[in-house]
């Protein structure tokens, strides 16, 4: 939908992490002493695109934009693409980046997949993005982010007479 003409959707998944609540969190599960996760995200509009037909770059762009999760501390660096594949209504993106640590201060690698979907009636990808540092995701978090991943379906809101209003943002993205 636009902010003029919402669109709502109806999200699921299932993760092993807890949901984080407070100011700084959208929907987000995520491990507080690891800092494993997933969250959602919503694109710009795909302008009528499919999922085959939209570059990877497009749904980096809202990952890694100021207003990012992963560019809390700053923009991320040596972001990679490692595959990226369609698979019946689901894009799925595998990427490795490194991120600010705001404790160290140090550049921290990450891996991350992404899956995304365009519900129904909507011209916006809703993503569900899990990730966990690098060495963790070779130790056995890769196995938690790809089954919460996995689990995602994000479809369309049942009609209802509820008055629907888009969540403004600083330095928001039209969506």
């Amino acid at each position: 939908g636009t902010k003029a003409n919402p669109t709502a959707v109806v999200v699921s998944f299932a993760s092993p992490w807890k949901l984080e609540t407070g100011p700084v969190f959208d929907v987000e599960t995520r491990d507080g002493r690891t800092g494993d996760g997933a969250f959602l995200a919503v694109t710009k509009s795909t302008g009528g695109k499919s999922l085959a037909d939209l570059p990877s770059s497009f749904f980096l762009e809202r990952l890694f934009d100021p207003t990012g999760r992963f560019s809390f501390y700053g923009p991320p660096t040596d972001v990679k693409v490692k595959s990226s594949k369609v698979d019946g209504n689901r894009r799925y993106i595998e990427l490795s980046f490194s991120n600010l640590s705001q404790s160290t201060n140090a550049e921290i690698p990450r891996k991350a997949l992404l899956v995304a979907t365009i519900p129904d009636g909507s011209e916006n990808a809703v993503m569900l993005v899990g990730s966990a540092n690098a060495s963790r995701w070779k130790k056995g978090s890769e196995e938690s982010v790809r089954e919460t991943v996995e689990s995602f379906r994000a479809v369309p809101a049942p009609k209802s007479g509820l008055k629907l209003r888009a969540k403004e943002r600083a330095q928001s993205i039209d969506f």
